[in-house]
């Protein structure tokens, strides 16, 4: 009997570096290729908004609709559920005869909880997870999950001492598929809850799909050289080129972290070694340290108060949460990055930081909200990186001045492209509009005393 496979694409939406793919291919006589959508994704939520929103939709969108075109290319088919993998699996099983099931391994209680669901409903399939969601392999890293270091340089130094990324496996040149197969369309954006309206206006910062990540990847590095620069820009708010903007790419899987350790790698060699390549492989790391530290603790780091149990007051004002989601607080520096957001699903590191510093420490509003509305809106959403870095920010790191940030910063032009009613003011007037009589922007929730010495050194620069 032949061995028939299926490959379950999940957060893994690409054919390079796929160790799943890779291994399907070569221990089944033949494949059919699927990825699920879960419809509970998209569900509201009592806050008043879905889990996840229509940018994330349209994202998640452009990268099936790649993977499936990266597939026809081998001759190669992909089906795309509509529901969910616990009704798509089993009927594809039963229709095909799949004696074998491919997928990365998962780690978060959601996405396994699901995968349980699945093994239940299909006892006598075997299935086979691959980790490749991390640079490191969990099996190669010097530490048991269970005894992650608590902080990030106790994990990264003995790692990177006793550790070396695995290579990336190649990207398939041809595929044998079960015939015949049809591929079939994305569902409509209406199954999921979605005007057309919205549909048509969600414009995602990038264009999802490995293609667009692999080229992205490619720019970043030996076309224009942006790497050279990425420590002393990575901190600007607006702009394609001051980041890499990898982050989206790896958050759905379009890109392998170890393809982009590779690219980074091949750079030094040909170009240059600095403090950014260093610098852009250490964020992959502490991608890495998140995951792990987020596993070793669980559904801890989804609660109130923490896998440290640290009890605070929170005051859960619905009424500020809606004006911090909207981008209507009347601090310009935190409504402009809160409606790019809501515009692109994108916002930049230094513009999170701010956001939920100003959410915990100035609103007091329970963190946890924070971390579901940006679970909402972000397309490279990461549930250990959005996650951690929301408890980080509720429970381990000092507070951020929003209104010293967008001097500091220089956020003027920032600011006017993302709050239309302040287009027409002038550098001091952009930064601090409730010091002056501007009836058509909101006021302030609140002007915290702490913010004084910012508001004065703002108020001295030159007309």
């Amino acid at each position: 009997m032949n061995k028939r496979g299926l490959v379950w694409f999940k957060n893994d939406l690409r054919l390079h570096d796929n160790e799943a793919l890779n291994s399907a291919k070569k221990e089944c006589d033949e494949l059919i290729f699927c990825y699920c959508i879960e419809k509970t994704n998209f569900e509201h939520l009592a806050l008043g908004f879905p889990k996840a929103d229509v940018v994330r939709f349209r994202f998640l969108e452009q990268a099936v609709l790649d993977l499936k075109m990266n597939l026809k290319k081998l001759d190669c088919n992909l089906i795309i559920g509509g529901s969910s993998a616990i009704e798509t699996l089993p009927k594809l099983i039963e229709q095909y005869g799949i004696t074998d099931v491919y997928a990365e391994e998962e780690y978060a209680s959601e996405e396994l909880n699901l995968i349980a669901e699945v093994k239940q409903k299909l006892p006598k399939t075997n299935f086979h997870f691959y980790w490749g969601k991390t640079l490191y392999h969990k099996d190669d890293i010097p530490f048991e999950i269970a005894k992650i270091p608590l902080t990030s340089k106790a994990y990264r130094i003995p790692t990177g001492q006793k550790t070396s990324p695995r290579k990336t496996f190649d990207y398939p040149t041809q595929l044998n598929e079960v015939a015949p197969i049809e591929s079939n369309d994305f569902p409509s954006y209406k199954v999921y809850g979605f005007s057309k309206t919205e549909y048509d206006r969600a414009k995602p910062l990038l264009q999802g799909g490995e293609t667009e990540a692999l080229a992205r990847l490619d720019y970043y590095t030996f076309k224009s050289e942006l790497l050279t620069g990425y420590r002393w820009n990575r901190n600007r708010s607006d702009g394609l080129d001051y980041s890499s903007k990898f982050s989206p790419y790896l958050a759905l899987g379009c890109i392998s972290p170890r393809e982009i350790y590779e690219k980074v790698k091949e750079y030094e060699e040909k170009v240059k070694k600095n403090q950014s390549t260093w610098w852009l492989v250490f964020e992959l790391v502490w991608r890495d340290y998140f995951t792990f530290k987020a596993m070793r603790f669980g559904n801890a780091i989804f609660k109130t108060n923490g896998y440290k149990n640290k009890a605070i007051e929170w005051g859960n004002d619905l009424v500020k949460f809606e004006k911090w989601c909207a981008g209507k607080t009347g601090i310009p520096f935190i409504d402009a990055h809160m409606r790019q957001l809501n515009e692109t699903g994108y916002m930049s590191n230094r513009g999170r930081v701010n956001c939920a510093s100003y959410f915990v420490h100035d609103l007091k509003i329970n963190w946890t909200w924070g971390a579901i509305y940006f679970e909402s809106k972000l397309i490279d959403y990461d549930v250990t990186s959005n996650w951690m870095n929301w408890h980080m920010q509720a429970f381990e790191i000092w507070y951020t001045n929003p209104v010293h940030q967008s001097n500091k910063y220089k956020s003027q032009d920032y600011i006017r492209k993302w709050i239309p009613e302040l287009r027409d003011k002038n550098d001091v007037e952009v930064l601090i509009p409730w010091e002056f009589d501007i009836s058509y922007y909101p006021k302030p929730i609140e002007v915290y005393k702490k913010w004084t010495r910012a508001i004065n050194l703002i108020q001295q620069i030159a007309p």
